[in-house]
């Protein structure tokens, strides 16, 4: 007997291979930069919440039009920092990026140990323009040396101004600042001699400070740039301590203008010491001191702080955190 031979089934009822997965590939070291800021911005704003929230329910009964003019002072800093930029550096860099740049590099900033994110933008961004590593360092130092001179030459110029605007006395004990002043000079003056001392430290200095005259030469030949330079870096400490002092009046803080600016520069000039993220926390204490040591009840100068913390600092974070992840991606910086 013969067995029928079985019937095929037809092929499009035949199960087909499995499809293939693809391999998992790693994230562009690129494209994982620009969600860096991103994810710190979120770290920063769970670890500070209870600051935020106390920050904008301070502001939410403010007076808005000086809110308004905190805010204007706060994106003139920007072009004050771009115009001191260029002012250090004696090509011509594009304009609309190197706004862009310190925009972004005030989220840096705040980020990083102070001064660290923006000079690291700042010089990524010079190196990027064609300026070679050596001069975009030499005009770095150039800025922070002018900057912070300007910053300590207007702090003098309003101490010998106004001499009882702060009165530190109930905040210092009787005595201290000599001592404190003494040791800061004998620190100054034994890390220079360390670094002088040392041979294979002594060499690379030597040829940077080279550099570093060069370019403060160049740039100064140049009226136009040393202008921009001088007058950026004066502006810069200026405008934020305005920030200062608008937000104050929104809260009503009544204390004349010009002591609440000169404890916004003590303050700053007194935080350059210590190196946390943009100041977190150190500028904060520093400046509920500086305002209360210029009259400010404690309560009301905490709630000027908060609220001038997160004009200057909170809101623009995040689209600076943007801009710089932009900025990475379209290899700018």
């Amino acid at each position: 007997m013969t067995v029928p031979h079985a019937t095929p089934a037809p092929a499009s009822r035949l199960p087909g291979p499995l499809p293939l997965r693809r391999p998992l590939r790693p994230l562009p070291l690129r494209q994982a930069l620009c969600l860096l800021p991103l994810a710190l911005v979120g770290v920063l704003a769970v670890r500070h919440r209870r600051v935020l929230a106390e920050g904008f329910r301070q502001l939410a009964g403010a007076d808005r039009t000086w809110l308004a003019v905190a805010g204007a002072t706060t994106c003139l800093t920007w072009v004050a920092a771009a115009f001191a930029r260029q002012g250090a550096v004696a090509e011509r860099l594009p304009r609309v990026r190197l706004l862009a740049t310190q925009f972004a590099s005030g989220a840096a900033n705040h980020l990083l140990p102070t001064g660290l994110g923006a000079s690291a933008v700042n010089l990524r961004f010079m190196t990027v323009c064609g300026i070679p590593a050596g001069r975009s360092t030499a005009a770095l130092a150039l800025y922070l040396l002018t900057e912070t001179a300007a910053r300590h030459g207007l702090l003098l110029v309003l101490l010998l101004a106004f001499p009882d605007a702060l009165r530190l006395g109930a905040l210092l004990p009787e005595g201290a600042l000599g001592p404190l002043l003494s040791s800061l000079g004998a620190a100054a003056l034994l890390s220079a001699g360390v670094l002088l001392c040392l041979r294979r430290v002594r060499g690379p200095l030597l040829r940077f400070l080279r550099t570093a005259l060069g370019e403060a030469r160049r740039v100064h030949a140049r009226p136009a740039r040393a202008l921009a330079l001088w007058g950026g870096s004066l502006a810069f400490p200026a405008l934020q301590a305005s920030g200062l002092v608008a937000v104050g009046r929104a809260l009503g803080l009544d204390i004349p203008v010009m002591h609440m600016a000169l404890a916004y520069l003590a303050a700053s000039c007194a935080v350059a010491l210590v190196p946390t993220p943009g100041g977190l926390g150190s500028v904060e204490a520093a400046l509920v001191v500086a305002l209360v040591a210029a009259g400010a009840p404690a309560a009301l100068a905490t709630a000027v702080v908060l609220g001038f913390r997160i004009v200057t600092v909170w809101v623009p974070l995040l689209p600076g955190a943007l801009t710089l992840g932009a900025l990475v991606k379209l290899k700018v910086i």
